[in-house]
């Protein structure tokens, strides 16, 4: 066999899983919303953690104890997760067009104002304020476990990581107490549906961001990660500043700019 420095993947049968498991967990949500019940979700979610777990696991076995994670690959791998990072900036740049569009020219239908007549905004320099201090120091630990991977100090990655997490998890637990006392809901005119969907997708994110982050620290535990061969760690975290940027600019314009 020729020798050369790409990694030629083995059949795999999480594609699939995690196609079937991912159509079905987003479609039982759309049944459980409209009253059929949670069995659909209860079903689904279990499969898509399987699948995530099995995955993560191959490719950590290939990277870590395999050798296939040559220079050549980790390169199309760091191309491949900015250009999944530039597809998650166009998702999110349609969440602030479709708000600067309604907010920008508010129609007779709302009342020729913004935010639309009947409509109490949440206080920008409350819990957001709190909520933008929360993940900006994240963004700050986050780091710290970058360089302390970088100086081979494994036990100050393993501290820093877990600041990262607990303040990931923290910001979640203040973005759901926000819901819940929000004076308006998602069907409560454009205002709502603008607000809770892109502050909701981002909090999705931040979710996806803090297990990615759980993973590494696991990986970090179990010594996958050196000075010179840790990509997975630099994927996590281009994802969590990615993260941080974009809650920056839903502070700016939809809480503080929109109020």
């Amino acid at each position: 066999m020729v020798q050369q420095p790409f990694h030629l993947v083995e059949l795999s049968p999480w594609p699939l899983t995690g196609s079937m498991s991912g159509l079905l967990l987003v479609s039982s949500i759309a049944f459980w919303f409209h009253g059929y019940g949670p069995f659909g979700f209860l079903f689904a979610l279990p499969l898509t953690l399987l699948t995530m777990f099995q995955w993560w696991r191959d490719v950590a076995r290939e990277g870590t104890f395999l050798g296939h994670h040559t220079k050549k690959v980790v390169k199309g791998l760091q191309m491949g997760m900015i250009l999944f990072i530039l597809s998650e900036v166009m998702f999110f740049s349609g969440f602030f067009w479709a708000f600067f569009h309604s907010s920008l020219s508010p129609t007779p239908e709302i009342g020729c104002c913004w935010p639309p007549t009947g409509i109490s905004p949440i206080y920008a320099f409350g819990v957001p304020l709190l909520n933008t201090a929360v993940l900006l120091a994240s963004g700050v630990t986050v780091t710290w476990a970058h360089h302390s991977i970088l100086e081979g100090n494994r036990q100050e990655t393993m501290q820093a990581l877990i600041l990262t997490i607990l303040l990931g998890v923290y910001f979640t637990f203040l973005q759901a107490g926000e819901y819940f006392e929000a004076s308006f809901t998602i069907a409560d005119s454009v205002f709502g549906t603008t607000f809770f969907v892109a502050t909701g997708f981002h909090g999705l994110h931040v979710l996806i961001g803090s297990t990615f982050l759980i993973v590494c620290l696991l990986r970090a535990y179990l010594h996958h990660f050196s000075p010179s061969h840790h990509f997975g760690f630099e994927a996590a975290a281009w994802y969590w500043h990615f993260v941080d940027v974009v809650w920056i600019c839903l502070f700016l314009c939809i809480y503080w700019w929109g109020s």
